[in-house]
C-alpha cells in the first residue's frame, strides 16, 4: 500500500503543518492549503472563461477541470462546496456577464450565482469521493470525466428548465473532440474534456506528491508520461471519427439570410420596432434587386432572424403588407421570427411566409427563457425584486410572458424543413436531436442577439457549429446584428458576418435525412455516464460508511 493510500485511510491526529507553504496535513492526507485552494479554484474558473469565445483557447477548459480537482481533493464535503462555487462564480460571472448589457447587473450576478451552485455541488461530489480515489487512484479521470457531465445534466434541466450555457462541450468548436459530437453528442465532448483534466490531475498528483513526501520519493516519470499520453489521446483522437459518413447527400438548396440591423439611438419603442421590420424588408429588396440585376443568384429560401418583426404581422395590417411585398418581390418564401397573439398569449414564432399564399406554416418556440420571456412564481419573485431595486420589479413586470409552443421543432416550407430552433433553444440536447429526428434537414437558428453583445453571439455560433457535427447537417444563424454565419457537417465556419452591422449572406447548401450515431443515441450517453457518476457516489459513501465503522471503539 502507497503511503498516500496510508494517509487516507487512517485519520491523522496531529496539526496541520505546511508543506513547502503550499500542501499541507490534513486527516485525510497532504492537500493544498486553503488559501491556496481558493486560489487555485478561482484561476480555475478564469482559465475555463478563455476556452469559450470570443478568446476560444479551448485546452483551457480540461486544464481548468484539474485545477477545481485538485483543489477539492481531500476536503471536507462543505470546503468542496465553496470552492465549487468559487470556481462557478469566477467562471460564469465573465462568461455570463453580455446578460448586464441591457438589465442591470443583478439579474447578471444572481444568474453566474445560481449556475455556480452547480459547480458548487461539483466540488462538493468529488471532495466526497476523495477516499475512494485514494484507494483506487485508477479511477481518478474517469470519476471526474462522469462527474462533470452529471452536474451539466443537472443544470441543463434545473432549476425553471436550465441554462445549458458554459458546458465543456461547447468551448470546443476548434477542438478535434468537438468530431465526438457525431458519435454521443455534447455528453460524450464534456466527457473527453474533463477525462483530459482528470489524466493531467492524475500526472501533476504523481509529481507533487512525490515531491511532498517525507521520504523523498521519486516520482514514477513512466506512470506520468503515459497519463500525459492518455490526455493527448482523449483530445486527438476523435479526429479520427468517420463524420463522411453522415455527410448531408441530399439535394442542394441556395438560401440566403439576412441580418437587418436594430437602429440604437433616437426611436420610442414601438418605432423601434417598426424600424427593425423596415431594415429585414429592405435589405430582402435589395437582394432581389440584386439578383434582376445578376449580381446576386436567386436564393430557394430567404431567412430572417427571430424578432425580425416584433409587431404581430398577422394582426397587423401594414407589417402583413410589408412582408408580403418583400416575398412577392424575392419570390420565394421567407421564413421570419415575428411575436404572434392568440387572445391573451403571446408566442415567439418562427413563421413560413409564402410570396402568393401569405403565412403557411408557424412554429412556436417550445423553450422560452426563465426571467427573459416568462417569469416563474411572479408574485414572490417580484416582492423579492422589489425589495432589492425597484427598477427590478418593474423589469419583472414587463416580461412579456411567452407561452411555450407544443408543436414539433419544425418549421417546414415547399423546398425544405428546417430546425425549428429559436435562439437559446440551440443549447438543449432535447430540442435539438428532436428537432432532426422529426424531419429537419437542416440546422437552423433564428436570434436576436440585439439585447447582448458580440461575446454572446460568438458563444452561440459555437453552439450551431456542435450541432451541426453532432447530427451531420449544414446549417446557419440568423440575428438581428450578427453575428449570422453558414456551418456544415464538420462545423467549419462561412461568411460569418460584423456585429451591429447589415448584412446579407448567401450560399449553397446541402440537404441531409440521414442519421448520426448521436442522433440515433438521443440522451442514453448522458443517461449512462450520469448514472455511472451515481455509482461512484453510492462506493463513495459506502467507503465512507466502513471507515467509522472501523474507527469506532468497541464497547
Amino acid at each position: 500500500m502507497t503511503e498516500e493510500r496510508d494517509i487516507a485511510e487512517q485519520p491523522n491526529t496531529s496539526p496541520r503543518r505546511p508543506l513547502g507553504g503550499a500542501l499541507a496535513e490534513s486527516p485525510f492526507g497532504r492537500r493544498p492549503t486553503l488559501p491556496v485552494a481558493l486560489v487555485l479554484a478561482a484561476a480555475s474558473g478564469a482559465a475555463a472563461v478563455l476556452a469559450f469565445p470570443p478568446i476560444g483557447w479551448w485546452p483551457m477548459a480540461a486544464l481548468s477541470v484539474a485545477g477545481l480537482g485538485a483543489a477539492v481533493h481531500r476536503r471536507r464535503i462543505r470546503a468542496g462546496l465553496g470552492l465549487g462555487f468559487v470556481y462557478g462564480l469566477a467562471f460564469f460571472l465573465p462568461l455570463l456577464s453580455w446578460t448586464s448589457t441591457q438589465v442591470g447587473q443583478w439579474p447578471w450576478i444572481f444568474l453566474g450565482a445560481l449556475e455556480a451552485l452547480a459547480t458548487g455541488l461539483l466540488g462538493a461530489a468529488l471532495a466526497f469521493c476523495s477516499r475512494l480515489i485514494d484507494r483506487h487512484r485508477w479511477i481518478w479521470a474517469p470519476l471526474t470525466a462522469v462527474a462533470w457531465v452529471a452536474q451539466e445534466a443537472l443544470r441543463d434541466r434545473q432549476p425553471f428548465g436550465g441554462f445549458p450555457w458554459g458546458r465543456l462541450a461547447f468551448s470546443q468548436a476548434d477542438a478535434p473532440t468537438a468530431a465526438a459530437a457525431w458519435l454521443g453528442g455534447a455528453p460524450l465532448v464534456t466527457l473527453l474534456v474533463a477525462l483530459t483534466g482528470g489524466l493531467l490531475l492524475t500526472a501533476a498528483a504523481q509529481i507533487y506528491g512525490s515531491q511532498a513526501s517525507p521520504r523523498g520519493r521519486r516520482p514514477d516519470w513512466r506512470r506520468i508520461a503515459a497519463l500525459t499520453a492518455a490526455a493527448a489521446l482523449a483530445t486527438v483522437a476523435p479526429a479520427a471519427l468517420p463524420l463522411g459518413a453522415t455527410a448531408p447527400s441530399g439535394d442542394p438548396i441556395n438560401v440566403a439570410v439576412v441580418q437587418g440591423n436594430v437602429p440604437r439611438l433616437g426611436l420610442d419603442f414601438n418605432a423601434q420596432r417598426r424600424a427593425v421590420l423596415d431594415n429585414h424588408v429592405q435589405a430582402t429588396v435589395e437582394l432581389a434587386d440584386a439578383v434582376a440585376e445578376g449580381r446576386a443568384e436567386q436564393p430557394d429560401i430567404v431567412v430572417w432572424p427571430e424578432n425580425a418583426s416584433d409587431i404581430d404581422p398577422l394582426a397587423n395590417a401594414d407589417a402583413y403588407e410589408l412582408i408580403s411585398d418583400a416575398a412577392a418581390t424575392i419570390g420565394v418564401p421567407i421564413v421570419l421570427g415575428g411575436i404572434v397573439h392568440d387572445g391573451d398569449k403571446r408566442y415567439n414564432m418562427s413563421i413560413v411566409w409564402d410570396p402568393q399564399d401569405g403565412p403557411t406554416y408557424l412554429y412556436a418556440k417550445r423553450h422560452p427563457v426563465p426571467f427573459a420571456e416568462y417569469v416563474p412564481y411572479k408574485g414572490f419573485f417580484r416582492t423579492i425584486a422589489g425589495w432589492i431595486d425597484p427598477r427590478m420589479a418593474d423589469g419583472i413586470d414587463s416580461v412579456a410572458g411567452f407561452e411555450a409552443g407544443t408543436e414539433p421543432g419544425i418549421v417546414e416550407t415547399d423546398e425544405v424543413t428546417l430546425a425549428g430552433l429559436i435562439c437559446f433553444e440551440i443549447a438543449f440536447d432535447h430540442e435539438t436531436a428532436e428537432s432532426v429526428r422529426d424531419g429537419a434537414q437542416l440546422m437552423v437558428v433564428q436570434t436576436n442577439n440585439a439585447t447582448f453583445n458580440n461575446a454572446e453571439a460568438h458563444q452561440q455560433l459555437a453552439m450551431v457549429r456542435l450541432r451541426s457535427i453532432e447530427h451531420g447537417r449544414d446549417g446557419l444563424m440568423a440575428s438581428t446584428v450578427g453575428v449570422s454565419a453558414f456551418t456544415d457537417h464538420t462545423g467549419a465556419v462561412s461568411q460569418a458576418t460584423e456585429f451591429n452591422t447589415a448584412a446579407v449572406i448567401q450560399t449553397e447548401l446541402t440537404l441531409s435525412e440521414r442519421s448520426t450515431p448521436a442522433t440515433g443515441a438521443g440522451i442514453l450517453p448522458e443517461m449512462v455516464l450520469t448514472a455511472a457518476f451515481a455509482t461512484a457516489l453510492a462506493a463513495a459513501a459506502a467507503a465512507a460508511l466502513r471507515a467509522r465503522t472501523d474507527r469506532r471503539p468497541d464497547v
